[in-house]
């Protein structure tokens, strides 16, 4: 799946030479946060692990957590680099300049950027279409919503988190047309206290289903406290909100890290751009509550296999900003328009914070 997914992105990238990696490979991992017990970083550690699980001998990890964007995480990386990792994966969005500088030092050492959109002769980057389940998410936030509002916690106004939250409201909109959907921003990618604050305030304006793009349980955590439902993002969070967890967007990079570590073993690894999706298995609504109508549960599967399939595509037209402005007549945004996403679509309350 993986190799096809790179092959398919070759004809745009120049071949550079390659070597045979020496076995065993020391693939090294850096995260913006602590592994914890769900999150982003916890879900990039699960990949890590199945990856080392199914390599067995042939590879040996390690990982450094809470490791800040900027020179921070150059400093780590480059200390990596050093001390014999042949690869390195760099899995927040505000590693990609300090893995392009440590690239350029070592050039016999192979980098993994997750989200990013410049590659280098040993820098390939790997990213997931998130929005594609987001649109599912916000499709059952909005048959379950009582007000018809939803409240969503972002970190940064980075592409993937604006193309989450419009796919969000596009699914909302689809099952209530009336429904909207208030952004608070955080700032930052892990603030279990700032992410608990965001939510409260949500709450208090009328949200009753909550969702995130942040990297600790707080969310959920904050609507079992208060009794209104949230969809969970990136791990399965039911064990932080046993009663008011409707579904999870989830993070799934084994199998990726996988086929990334035997390519480079056997020497065919490429610095190939990888933007894979519910087909591919990189991420799934999942962990849906069960009793959830079993009517919704075959609505939602009938809406995933359509997206699957490609008969559905979350973002199509008619498309407006909250601004009103119109941004698509008709048909769907090309990958390059939703890989640029810097605009809210209408039922978005709030706006983006500059950068």
């Amino acid at each position: 799946m993986y190799k096809n997914l790179r092959r398919a992105a070759l004809a745009a990238f120049v071949i550079f030479p390659f070597t045979v990696q020496a076995v065993p490979l020391q693939a090294c991992f850096v995260y913006v946060s602590p592994v914890g017990q769900a999150g982003w970083s916890f879900q990039h550690d699960q990949g890590r692990q199945a990856m080392a699980q199914a390599l067995g001998a042939q590879v040996q990890t390690r990982f450094v957590e809470s490791v800040a964007e900027g020179p921070d995480s150059e400093r780590v990386m480059r200390d990596l680099a050093g001390q014999g990792c042949g690869l390195i994966v760099a899995t927040s969005f505000g590693y990609l300049e300090p893995a392009l500088k440590v690239a350029a030092d070592f050039p016999a050492v192979k980098f993994e950027h997750a989200g990013g959109y410049k590659t280098a002769p040993n820098l390939g980057t790997y990213n997931a279409r998130y929005y594609e389940a987001r649109w599912l998410a916000g499709y059952l936030a909005g048959r379950r919503s009582k007000t018809g509002q939803a409240g969503y916690v972002a970190g940064f106004p980075v592409p993937e988190v604006v193309q989450g939250i419009n796919a969000f409201t596009l699914g909302m909109r689809a099952a209530n047309p009336q429904a909207t959907v208030r952004v608070s921003w955080l700032n930052t990618w892990f603030d279990p206290a700032r992410e608990r604050e965001a939510a409260l305030a949500l709450i208090g304006q009328g949200a009753d289903v909550l969702t995130n793009h942040s990297g600790s349980p707080a969310v959920p955590q904050t609507a079992e406290e208060k009794g209104v439902s949230v969809i969970a993002y990136q791990s399965d969070m039911v064990a932080f909100a046993p009663h008011a967890q409707l579904a999870a967007v989830t993070h799934h990079w084994g199998s990726f890290y996988t086929q990334t570590a035997k390519a480079l073993i056997a020497g065919q690894w490429r610095p190939t751009p990888v933007w894979g999706g519910m087909k591919d298995g990189l991420v799934q609504l999942s962990a849906l509550r069960a009793d959830l109508p079993a009517a919704l549960k075959s609505d939602l599967e009938q809406r995933r296999q359509a997206i699957v399939a490609g008969r559905f595509k979350p973002f199509s037209g008619p498309l407006r900003d909250n601004q009103g402005r119109e941004r698509s007549a008709h048909g769907a945004l090309s990958d390059e328009q939703i890989a640029q996403m810097d605009w809210l679509v209408q039922g978005v309350v709030g706006t983006l914070p500059a950068r």
